[in-house]
Parts: structure tokens; C-alpha cells; sequence
């Protein structure tokens, strides 16, 4: 007979992003950008639960759980939100309590070695420790999860330690017991053994997963779990935590949905939408080759993919783009193929002889030999090269002065030349570029133009320490569809590289209207 709580259907997804992947090195959010990350991450991402934060840790942390449960109370969402919490005689149930708190997952040592070593104590003195703080915050009101802290090298090690103490809290109000691989240093076939004795010894126990990633195994031990049977998995967005990081949100939603049987209630269109919220709240930036949300896991760069894709999909597999909000994109460079070009003359609606294709792919191919970066915003650039006819360039940067220093605030004046007419911008900003961009903005807003937002700002400046080393700057905008406008400019000075990427960005939206 199929226990109470295992294989349930669909498997909670507890997010740790706003308390475990404040954890990350040089991440701290501000009770403002948690009140945001809690909204996106129960409305939009659809995440069954959240761990907030941590008890006892500051003001700024009081103020910040307290508004995220004051807004979640308002939408009937605040059974959903949880505090991590310590056995330190009710200090934390109190806290927890005074910021309205609803469940404190409480922190208790899942390791015979962190028992003794760290705290000090012998393993009964813990578990009697552990049962009076459970009673004291069941008497608050509390629900009271888990954790057993280091478990994974507790069943290693002393599985008679963790079994005496489940045994000695089976008769309390635990709702769910969360077994953290706390170092990073399971195995699938360990998480698959590990569990089966657990359900054995407790068959109607609740169980989470709390995985990390040290080993690069998290999503596989992850999946074992779920496959063995657990009721939760933790994530974080982006896989942020301490040194390798946790258990990634969007990894795991999109295996379980594609490798089980079972099912999470995670939206997965909204998956990009959050990655890169966090990315620009935590400062910490993906891989370009991070599964599902990289910014290149959907760009072919081989033609001969391009032609499979378009003779019959041959180089798809189920990880479609449109599943994440997102399209599949063809790299043009010195792999380049025929259909990689065809792709992207597609997209922008061109239509070229036969000869000039194969022109433009030459120059395609050389200019990857010598490692420069090709976009499809600068195949009409290319097109112009290679036809000897200069592209119409309908707006053009006459003139412009930026000027900033340590006690002025940067000031750019541009001078615009749109449909046989000047007009001179002037703005203000956080940043030289910052200004020139809401100059030509104002500047723009004066034909009737709004320029697209800019998503992305990347420079790349070789290696080798020269001042005068040539500098490229790529801009990512957004483009109104699923497809961003990827520009690129190159000059010795940033500013200037930025301009250049900006003003083809302009020509090319303006030249397809």
C-alpha cells in the first residue's frame, strides 16, 4: 500500500532564494527587493512555498519578513511563507511570532558529529532540546518543519542517530522533516538508498529534499529523490547559495516535468522572466551556458544544426525555447553555414540573390576568423559592405559632449539629425552613457520615436592590460518580440563603442518600419 505522504502526484517546490540564496557571496537584498522577489516568485513563478528569510538576524530583516507577510495575509498566501528558526530556548519562535509568522522551519543537527563537535552536547541532550522548542512553538501557533542540518553525511555516518531521533519526535507535530545534503557530497544511488530507509523505518513521514551543489549533482540527486518518493524540493533561483550553490529552480522544474511520472505547479514561461529579475537584483550574472535561462542554450552556432533544424528539427529535443518565453536563435560566424545565413535573412525579411548570399557569408566567415563578434543586427551592415551601397542611415549622430567628474553630475548634449532635421538633445544621468541615452531619448520623443528599452550592457575588453585596447560593447534591447536586438560596437573608448552599437540599433528599427 502506497504510503500517505510519497509519490504524491505533484512534488512542492519550497523556495530558498530570499534566506538560503542570501547566502551567496556579496548578495543582500533590501526588504524592498525581497517584498518583489516574494510577489514574482509566489504569483507569477507559481512556487508552492517560500522560505523568507532568518529569524533574529537584523532590523532590516524584520522589516523585510513583515512586509512580505503583510502583503501575502492581504491574498490569502501567508500559510505559504516560512522562517528559518534555531533551538535557542524561544528566541526565534518569538521573533518568528512578532513578525506574524506562520511556520518556523527549525534548525537541528542531522549528524551525530555536528552534534557532539559543534554544539557539544550528546545526541539526547539535542533531541530533548529540539522537543521542548517544538512544543514551545506548537503553544505559538507555529507549524514547525525540520531541517536535520548535514543529513546526507548523517546516514553516511551514523544513520543510528538520525533514526533515534525521528523516533524520539514521532509523537510531536512535525509537518515535515527536510533532509539538507548540506556539503554537497551525495550520490543519486546514496539519495535513492537513504530515503527507502527512512520511508521503511517512517512510512507516513513528510519528507523534503534540500540539495546542493558542490559535485555539479544537485539536479541529478534532485531528481532521484523524486523519483524515490519525496514531497518537496528547495530551490533558488539562478542556484544561488554559498559556494557552489543550491539546488537550481529551473533545472529541476523542467526534469521533474520531463524525466517522471510527477509534476510541479511551476510556470514555466515565467522561468526567464525571474532569472534575470534576480540576476539584476543579486548582481550575480548566469553562465552563458546555464541550462534552461543561459543566454546562449538556444543558439545554434553550427550550420550544419541549421540545416537539420530546417530539413526537419532533427536538433531539437524537448527543451523547446517557446516553452520558456524564449525563441531559437542561428550564430553567424566562422561556422557559419548556408542555412544558418537563411535563418537569419528570415527573420529580418530580407530576401538576397543567390550570389550576394554567398558573398555575405564570406564575409560572415572572415570576420569570425579574426574572432569578431557577429550579430543578425549587423547583417544590413554587412549586406551595405558587400553591395558597395551604404545602408541608409535615417538618424544619425551629428555631434555630442558627455561630461562627468567626481563632484558634477553626468551631463550629455547630442545633436541629432533625423528625416533633414537637427534638433540638440540635453539630459542628465546616473552615468555618461546614462545621460547620452535619455538625450537621445528626449531627442527621439520629438519625432514621435520611442527607442527600445535596453535589457543588457556587456563589454569585452581583451586581455593584456593596454589602455588604448579596442574595445567591444554589446547591447542586448528589447524588440517587442520574443527575440531581443543584439547590437555591437567596437572603438577604443567605451563610451564611443556604446554610441555605435546604439545608433545601428536605431537604423535598423527605424529602416524596418
Amino acid at each position: 500500500m502506497k504510503e500517505k505522504n510519497r509519490f504524491n502526484r505533484y512534488v512542492e517546490i519550497m523556495d530558498t532564494t530570499l534566506r538560503d540564496g542570501e547566502q551567496t557571496p556579496g548578495v543582500a537584498y533590501t526588504p524592498a527587493e525581497k517584498l518583489q522577489l516574494a510577489r514574482l516568485l509566489l504569483t507569477k513563478v507559481r512556487a508552492d512555498r517560500l522560505e523568507i528569510g532568518s529569524a533574529r538576524v537584523s532590523e532590516g530583516e524584520q522589516k523585510g519578513l513583515s512586509s512580505i507577510i503583510e502583503w501575502a495575509e492581504k491574498r490569502g498566501l501567508s500559510d505559504r511563507l516560512e522562517i528559518l528558526g534555531f533551538v535557542d530556548g524561544g528566541k526565534s519562535v518569538d521573533w518568528i511570532c512578532d513578525v506574524g509568522g506562520k511556520t518556523i522551519n527549525m534548525l537541528t543537527k542531522g549528524s551525530e558529529k555536528h552534534c557532539r563537535v559543534q554544539l557539544g552536547k550528546t545526541p539526547e541532550e539535542h533531541y530533548k532540546q529540539v522537543a521542548d522548542e517544538i512544543r514551545y512553538a506548537t503553544s505559538k501557533g507555529l507549524t514547525v518543519n525540520l531541517y536535520l542540518e548535514d543529513w546526507s553525511s548523517g546516514m553516511r555516518d551514523s544513520f543510528q542517530y538520525v533514526h533515534a531521533f525521528m523516533m524520539y519526535l514521532k509523537d510531536l507535530p512535525v509537518a515535515r522533516y527536510m533532509l539538507p545534503d548540506t556539503l554537497g557530497v551525495i550520490t543519486p544511488a546514496q539519495i535513492t538508498r537513504y530515503l527507502e530507509w527512512l520511508y521503511i523505518a517512517f512510512p507516513n513521514v513528510k519528507l523534503d529534499f534540500h540539495g546542493h551543489n558542490d559535485y555539479g549533482m544537485a539536479t541529478a540527486n534532485s531528481l532521484a529523490a523524486v523519483e524515490a518518493g519525496i514531497s518537496g524540493i528547495h530551490t533558488t533561483v539562478n542556484g544561488l547559495g554559498e559556494r557552489a550553490g543550491n539546488q537550481s529552480l529551473s533545472e529541476i522544474a523542467v526534469a521533474i516535468q520531463d524525466m517522471t511520472d510527477r509534476k510541479t505547479h511551476i510556470s514555466e514561461k515565467q522561468l526567464q522572466f525571474a532569472s534575470t529579475v534576480v540576476q539584476n537584483i543579486s548582481g550575480k550574472r548566469n553562465s552563458w551556458n546555464t541550462p534552461i535561462v543561459g543566454c546562449d542554450v538556444f543558439t545554434q552556432t553550427c550550420g550544419v544544426h541549421a540545416d537539420g533544424d530546417k530539413k526537419g528539427n532533427l536538433y531539437a529535443n524537448p527543451l523547446l525555447p517557446e516553452r520558456f518565453s524564449r525563441r531559437r536563435l542561428y550564430a553567424l560566424g566562422k561556422l557559419s553555414g548556408k542555412a544558418s545565413l537563411e535563418k537569419n535573412l528570415e527573420d529580418l525579411g530580407l530576401e538576397l540573390d543567390e550570389d550576394v548570399r554567398k558573398k555575405v557569408l564570406h564575409h560572415i566567415v572572415r570576420l569570425g576568423d579574426k574572432k569578431e563578434s557577429v550579430t543578425p543586427a549587423d547583417l544590413p551592415f554587412i549586406i551595405s559592405d558587400v553591395l558597395r551601397t551604404p545602408i541608409q542611415e535615417k538618424v544619425k549622430f551629428v555631434n555630442y559632449h558627455i561630461t562627468s567628474g567626481s563632484d558634477s553630475t553626468p551631463t550629455a548634449e547630442v545633436v541629432l539629425r533625423y528625416k533633414n532635421k537637427e534638433i540638440t538633445a540635453v539630459a542628465k544621468g546616473d552615468g555618461g552613457y546614462d545621460a547620452f541615452m535619455k538625450a537621445v531619448r528626449n531627442g527621439m520623443k520629438q519625432f514621435g520615436v520611442t527607442i527600445p528599452k535596453l535589457l543588457d550592457y556587456e563589454v569585452r575588453i581583451p586581455p593584456g592590460g593596454k589602455t588604448d585596447a579596442l574595445v567591444e560593447t554589446t547591447i542586448t534591447w528589447e524588440s517587442g518580440d520574443v527575440r531581443p536586438i543584439i547590437t555591437i560596437g567596437v572603438d577604443s573608448d567605451q563610451t564611443a563603442a556604446a554610441i555605435e552599437a546604439t545608433s545601428k540599433m536605431l537604423n535598423l528599427v527605424l529602416n524596418g518600419d
